[in-house]
């Protein structure tokens, strides 16, 4: 090459290669700029990163035993759609009257449970099969009268051999729904509910379709009971579930289903209040004389003390009923203040007249109400009679 044209080339070269070394820093310089990089991000990019944290452990994380517990339970149960072709059973499973209802669940040894009257069922409608891995429930030709939970549990056995703690269980609520009946059918015109204190009552007003809206009403007056959820509340598989019974309900109650253009009313309900007590009776007895002569009178005191307006009922059990002596009983009721506290005194007394031999023993009461009974006892001895005694009475 010429050297005069390598002269004018020279400076060119030097301008190139300072440009190369520029584009490639060191590693210590390539940090700083990544971390000058970070700085110059906005702050809505940063607030992105914790919120992406969390979610990618918790994607990592395993689930609890008792949610796989539950995801394994959920997915034996399953409902045939057609042939080959099937869905998890959820939580209800809706199918139309005079469909078949086709449930199979996985298990080497499977149980079923299901509306009760379907195990007296006369016309053949419900078919159970067993096979190596699962069993399956057919029940035909359904009804509005079929709906209702249905269960199975699963054994995953090996040869003969199958443990109580490898079973599974799975549940659906199925819903029959018909066009022209809401309600679950009775044979009842009325029913009898109890509406005990302190304790839920249920009106069953079962609907065939989830999506229908059910109210509760009063026949007379005739006006629609309000729902809270807190006093009373609906539950779309059992009914009406009264939480607070009060006397203020008891009468003839019905509920209103409506769907569409359709509108029905339930079986009749008679609420009957019964101020039901919490617990059975605690009684206590007490007789007048431990130690009695012949011929002398004493009584046997039996109290309760307990809520106001619950009945209690006594019963005695007594030495001279050996020989048939007669009770002479005597009861009462008062209310009382114990420790600021008003309660209800039910006694109960038994008088014995004129002592004799037969009614040396132990003497029995036994308080009952609604909720059970309880029974103390005591004892009473009978002494012979002084010669006194046995002369004023020979005189």
């Amino acid at each position: 090459m010429d050297y005069r044209v390598f002269l004018i080339l020279l400076p060119s070269l030097f301008i190139i290669a300072e440009c190369d070394v520029k584009q490639k820093p060191d590693k210590a310089t390539d940090k700083k700029a990544t971390k000058q990089t970070a700085v110059g991000v906005s702050t809505k990019s940063i607030t992105k990163k914790p919120k992406q944290e969390p979610i990618k452990r918790q994607s990592k994380a395993k689930p609890s035993t008792s949610s796989v517990q539950r995801q394994a339970a959920a997915s034996i149960l399953s409902q045939v759609l057609q042939r080959g072709k099937f869905q998890q059973a959820g939580d209800t499973v809706t199918v139309k009257a005079g469909q078949t209802l086709d449930l199979r669940c996985k298990g080497t040894s499977v149980r079923w449970n299901y509306p009760h009257y379907l195990h007296e069922d006369d016309e053949g409608r419900l078919k159970i099969k067993h096979f190596g891995r699962y069993s399956q429930l057919i029940l035909v030709n359904t009804t509005t009268a079929d709906t209702g939970e249905f269960s199975c549990g699963g054994f995953q056995c090996t040869g003969d051999r199958c443990h109580d703690g490898e079973e599974k269980m799975a549940k659906t609520y199925v819903f029959v729904t018909d066009p022209q009946e809401l309600f679950v059918p009775t044979e009842d015109y009325y029913v009898i509910v109890q509406l005990r204190t302190r304790q839920p009552a249920l009106l069953p007003c079962q609907v065939t379709d989830p999506l229908a809206k059910v109210t509760l009403h009063q026949e007379f007056p005739p006006e629609q009971i309000p729902v809270d959820g807190v006093k009373i509340a609906y539950d779309l598989k059992k009914g009406f579930i009264i939480y607070q019974p009060h006397p203020s309900l008891a009468g003839s109650l019905f509920c209103i289903a409506e769907l569409g253009n359709l509108r029905q009313m339930s079986t009749k309900y008679m609420l009957i209040y019964v101020n039901y007590p919490s617990a059975p009776p605690k009684p206590s007895v007490e007789a007048s004389k431990s130690t009695a002569r012949a011929g002398e009178n004493f009584i046997v005191t039996c109290t309760v003390l307990g809520e106001l307006e619950i009945s209690v009922e006594f019963t005695w059990e007594y030495p001279g009923q050996q020989i048939g002596r007669p009770p002479y009983v005597r009861e009462s009721t008062a209310q009382t203040r114990r420790g600021g506290q008003l309660m209800q005194e039910s006694q109960s007394v038994l008088a014995i007249d004129e002592a004799r031999a037969v009614d040396d023993g132990t003497y029995t009461c036994t308080a009952q109400n609604l909720q059970g009974s309880t029974s103390v006892t005591t004892r009473v001895s009978i002494l012979p009679a002084t010669a006194t005694a046995r002369g004023r009475n020979q005189g």
